[in-house]
């Protein structure tokens, strides 16, 4: 796998950077050897923050972890990212692998966790009003959700504002 491993406020050390190369290279058996792995570390205030994305074949596996430990942080948010590929294993089989066989045979029967089947609960329909990002952001606020769907006036594409965990918000736009 390709590590590209980067810090937002901090020095990282090669201490570090291997420490992060080989928690995260567990799961290293799942992906084809050119796979990207970004790892980025950050710290905000008294806050150490790992986050780790590995893209691969159009499956995004993304992982945001905050401690007091930057060790810790990445210990965490290896164990959750092997956590999230055991859970779907057969999902991500059949996208992923030409034979799910193999795939399953990756893991000991101990290691198997019982996949869970998505529920859809409730379907929402809803009119999408064209606007600027500032109004959405009202809209937002207004409806106390933790995000919004709108059409962007800018680019006349839907777009969606979230609320983040960290505070402050962002905002999703399909690519061009």
């Amino acid at each position: 796998m390709n590590y590209i491993i980067s810090g937002r406020n901090i020095e990282l050390t090669d201490a570090l950077k291997d420490y992060a190369r080989s928690k995260i290279g567990k799961v290293e058996r799942f992906f084809e050897p050119s796979t990207e792995v970004h790892i980025t570390f950050s710290v905000q205030k008294d806050r150490k923050i790992v986050e780790t994305t590995i893209r691969y074949r159009g499956i995004v596996f993304r992982v945001e972890e905050e401690n007091t430990d930057m060790y810790a942080a990445l210990d965490r948010s290896s164990d959750i990212l092997e956590r999230q590929i055991r859970k779907n294993r057969t999902r991500l089989a059949k996208k992923m692998y030409d034979n799910p066989l193999k795939y399953e045979k990756m893991f000991s029967e101990d290691q198997q966790e019982k996949e869970e089947e998505y529920k859809l609960i409730k379907n929402k329909s809803f009119s999408l009003k064209p606007m600027d990002v500032e109004e959405a952001l009202l809209q937002l606020n207004l409806v106390g959700h933790t995000f919004f769907v709108f059409v962007n006036v800018k680019n006349n594409k839907v777009n969606v504002v979230y609320r983040r965990k960290s505070g402050g918000y962002g905002i999703l736009e399909p690519e061009e």
